[in-house]
């Protein structure tokens, strides 16, 4: 999507998410819901205002859709059902599709590598995440004495697990492609 094909922000989101973003009437229930809103540059509800006003550069460099958690209590909480974690997905994508860069430098690299794993093994392996994230942004041994307390507790694995029908994650992961 882009300026020059003449698809607006509205558009774009609206179809790709699914979701009516003109039945937004900035009640708020979304932002007040969030558990993560407190550290948002944006708050929820002022990212459906920004796409209706096609405020695309903003909103595409604001922390805001990379720290939602995807927890969906936002649209739980909506009386017009707009899920706006569906909304931050599709604007997540767009930003990386575009190359455009936000202030919280390691939550887009984290997402690359937490849909990675998810398409290599049908769900994510910590082990793997934690290892991925290191290889790309630096500080290798960071996390070593907390993943040690970890492993000796019991709450990590270090092989992953294995999913039943693997083939089926990554067909899903093709269509998408195909879609996109």
């Amino acid at each position: 999507m882009n300026k020059k094909d003449g698809t607006n922000l509205l558009d774009y989101v609206r179809e790709k998410s699914e979701q009516d973003i003109l039945a937004c009437y900035h009640c708020k229930k979304c932002t007040v819901g969030c558990p993560v809103a407190s550290f948002m540059d944006i708050y929820p509800n002022a990212i459906n205002r920004m796409i209706q006003y096609d405020q695309r550069e903003e909103i595409l460099r604001s922390s805001t859709i990379w720290l939602c958690a995807g927890c969906e209590t936002c649209g739980t909480r909506c009386p017009n059902d707009i899920d706006i974690a569906k909304v931050a997905d599709v604007l997540k994508q767009l930003a990386l599709q575009e190359g455009i860069r936000c202030g919280e430098k390691q939550i887009p690299v984290m997402h690359k590598v937490f849909v990675s794993g998810i398409q290599k093994r049908g769900r994510m392996h910590e082990v793997s995440l934690i290892r991925d994230m290191r290889m790309r942004s630096g500080g290798y041994f960071k996390d070593m004495g907390l993943a040690i307390k970890m492993f000796k507790m019991g709450k990590l694995n270090i092989l992953p697990e294995k999913v039943k029908n693997i083939k089926e994650v990554k067909k899903l992961f093709r269509k998408v492609k195909r879609i996109r």
